[in-house]
């Protein structure tokens, strides 16, 4: 039966969970994810746990926060004066927001509000977070 190999389009049924066992994303009840093997469309560790799956296959692994998002880069949390922040919008903690600096696009995270200044996370959410994967290999698409 084939493996999944790098250049092979896949289609992969997936819940992931963070260490305290909450889910924070899966693929059960929607269309599978569908991506090519080794492109980087995915996280480096999903990709590497896929390669070697053949179809009908399951497997849990754990993707260490090095080969998914990396870890919480304080550089990346910073403020900015209230009267900065744009006209309409009300920040609030937890609320996440679109940003473009240098023709660059990014979300950041409202941390922090007080009646000076607004702290914002630029760091993935998912940020120096071990992630655990249930994976099922639905199918090899092509090559």
């Amino acid at each position: 039966m084939a493996e999944a190999k790098a250049g092979d389009t896949v289609r992969v049924h997936y819940t992931g969970t963070l260490g305290d066992g909450s889910e924070f994303d899966s693929s059960r009840g929607r269309e599978p994810l569908e991506f090519t093997v080794g492109e980087g469309q995915v996280i480096p560790g999903f990709d590497e746990a896929v390669t070697g799956m053949q179809p009908g296959e399951e497997k849990r692994v754990t993707i260490p926060a090095d080969e998914a998002y990396g870890q919480r880069r304080p550089e990346m949390v910073g403020s900015i004066r209230r009267e900065q922040f744009p006209p309409g919008i009300r920040p609030a903690v937890g609320q996440q927001l679109q940003m473009s600096q240098q023709g660059h696009t990014f979300v950041v995270t409202v941390t922090g509000v007080s009646d000076d200044e607004v702290t914002l996370d630029a760091n993935h959410p998912l940020a120096g977070e071990d992630l655990t994967f249930q994976l099922e290999l639905v199918e090899i698409v092509g090559r």
